[in-house]
């Protein structure tokens, strides 16, 4: 029998992001598992929030002695001890959170997601930089293979990370089949929740500078009298006083709608209502929210952050640099467009962002589960 061992922490540890990415792994793996394999979860869980398995057909090991940030540091800061002491022996461990952890015996698989604290240390904190740099270089070295999620964030780490070529194996994340355009009534009813009366763009993601939000309300600021409002998502992440401070001194205060949370159930409709969903980053790895919207129907502008274009494609439109006019013009270009051509676009869109499954996504990673054991 062939164990596999997924370092289930992240899934514990956060609702959305790489817990995300975690989970689906674990929920969908065991399907697709041959008669002689086995997959295990382990993660730290002192405080029982856990209390039952996460996932069908998987064993799973929680770790309950002691609080397990205590190891989490330990493996962070000083590399030991030994991962497989806790979790148990395994042919393969994968650890999907950039950091691998020392094992004694079996291979090991690494997912970093991307670069973005090496190309763009001022949108990160101080430490987090400190101990990507030191750890994730190491932990390369110490892989068997690394997943990551885009061609873009391959050559960044190749090229950052020059003994990682021949071992960097792209899987792209999915799309959740529950990302579809939403029904009318779905549409009327979070824009009545919400108290949007105007077309509007939209935006959704953690409020921080990485995402370049004060430049987007520049752009709303043009788009403003032309009858368009703006919709900003997402809950506060750090270094957030200056984009709210700029949120608040829009010329435009009853055009522009800040909503923390979605009801429940309704970002698909939200995003289906959007005139025009807006991405603005300086830098993505994946970008999950502007192909959601896009699966949901909504047209979209975006940068060309980072693996934008690449994951995007020909099914938005990308501007270069940040120069606020150029924006707003390239909105007015799409928001006045003809119907017949906003329909086209809207059924390109949501054709490309269903090229994105998790199933094709457990399926590669389970390829490399397999070659990585045999060697």
């Amino acid at each position: 029998m062939r164990t596999y061992c997924l370092d289930y922490q992240p899934a514990v540890s956060q609702l959305a992001g790489i817990g995300r990415y975690t989970k689906i792994l674990a929920e969908s793996m065991a399907p697709m598992l041959g008669s002689e394999e086995s997959l295990r979860l382990f993660y730290c869980d002192f405080r029982r929030h856990l209390t039952r398995s996460p996932a069908k057909g998987v064993e799973t090991r929680a770790f309950r002695l002691f609080p397990g940030g205590l190891l989490q540091h330990s493996w962070t800061r000083y590399n030991t001890p030994p991962f497989d002491w806790f979790s148990g022996r395994a042919d393969v461990f994968h650890f999907t959170n950039f950091f691998a952890r020392p094992v004694t015996r079996g291979k090991v698989i690494t997912t970093v997601h991307d670069m973005s604290y090496e190309r763009y240390p001022q949108f990160a904190a101080a430490y987090n930089c400190f101990v990507l740099k030191k750890g994730v270089g190491r932990s390369i070295q110490a892989s068997d293979a690394v997943l990551t999620i885009s061609e873009f964030s391959k050559r960044e780490i190749e090229e950052i990370h020059p003994y990682a070529k021949g071992k960097v194996f792209v899987t792209y994340p999915g799309i959740g089949a529950d990302f579809s355009p939403a029904s009318p009534e779905a549409v009327r009813e979070i824009k009545r929740k919400l108290g949007l009366t105007r077309p509007f763009l939209l935006t959704v993601g953690t409020i921080e500078p990485r995402k370049n939000l004060e430049f987007l309300v520049d752009v709303f600021e043009r788009l403003a009298p032309e009858g368009y409002d703006l919709v900003v998502s997402g809950a506060p992440g750090w270094r957030y006083d200056s984009i709210f401070a700029r949120f608040e001194g829009t010329r435009f205060p009853k055009q522009f709608h800040y909503v923390r949370y979605v009801p429940d159930g309704g970002l698909t409709a939200l995003y289906s209502a959007a005139a025009l969903y807006v991405t603005p980053s300086h830098y993505e790895g994946f970008g999950f929210p502007p192909l959601e919207a896009m699966a949901c129907g909504a047209p979209v502008l975006s940068s060309n952050g980072g693996s934008l274009p690449e994951v995007l494609g020909d099914a938005a439109t990308i501007v270069n640099g940040f120069d606020a006019d150029e924006w707003a013009q390239a909105a007015l270009r799409v928001l006045r467009s003809s119907q017949q051509e906003l329909d086209a676009r809207r059924a390109h869109g949501i054709a490309h962002a269903r090229s994105f499954t998790w199933e094709r996504c457990v399926r590669q990673t389970l390829d490399q589960y397999r070659k990585v054991a045999n060697g």
